[in-house]
């Protein structure tokens, strides 16, 4: 991890294998590592689960202190490279809505990280700020209220009040 946060690199690989014959596991990134632990957090477990994932989440938070302005510094890279993605996503669906609705089941996890690499980068940048509430205002704008779109299980982790995006649905017919 210590080397990750040094490098300059968003997308770092993993030293480990997946067993032959499955999909390669994906590259480690700060904003999937935070979507990750947030999400596994809302997952009823086990007691054994209970302190493996405790544990987990205690070494990060000694990385993160330990490595702070690095951590911040990656958050920081990381969010802008996101939002560049997220950009991406928008601007598909605006030019054409048929081909891209249905990819925002899988693209609102980009917004996700946003809004968790933005807690973790620290200090105000205000041009990100301000593209993002540029994206958000056209999301609310095409965005069709509906129940929570992940799993039931993690609602109570993602609350409507911050993550009011993963709250809708895109239509296809929408411009």
């Amino acid at each position: 991890m210590e080397h990750y946060l040094l490098s300059d690199e968003v997308f770092w690989p993993l030293s480990a294998h997946p067993p032959e014959g499955t999909p390669e596991y994906p590259q480690l990134t700060l904003g999937g590592l935070l979507l990750s632990k947030e999400r596994l957090a809302a997952y009823p477990t086990t007691h054994p689960q209970e302190v493996q994932l405790e544990q987990v989440i205690a070494s990060l938070d000694r990385i993160r202190s330990k490595w702070r302005v690095a951590w911040e510094k990656k958050a920081w890279r990381s969010y802008n490279f996101r939002l560049r993605m997220w950009g991406d996503f928008i601007e598909d669906y605006k030019y054409n809505p048929q081909e891209n609705a249905d990819r925002y089941l899988y693209e609102v996890r980009l917004r996700v990280m946003l809004q968790l690499l933005f807690a973790e980068a620290g200090g105000q940048h205000q041009a990100g700020i301000d593209i993002l509430s540029g994206l958000d205002g056209y999301l609310k704008s095409v965005l069709v209220l509906d129940v929570f779109i992940w799993e039931p299980e993690i609602q109570k982790k993602f609350p409507m009040d911050i993550y009011w995006y993963l709250y809708g649905r895109l239509q296809p017919g929408i411009k």
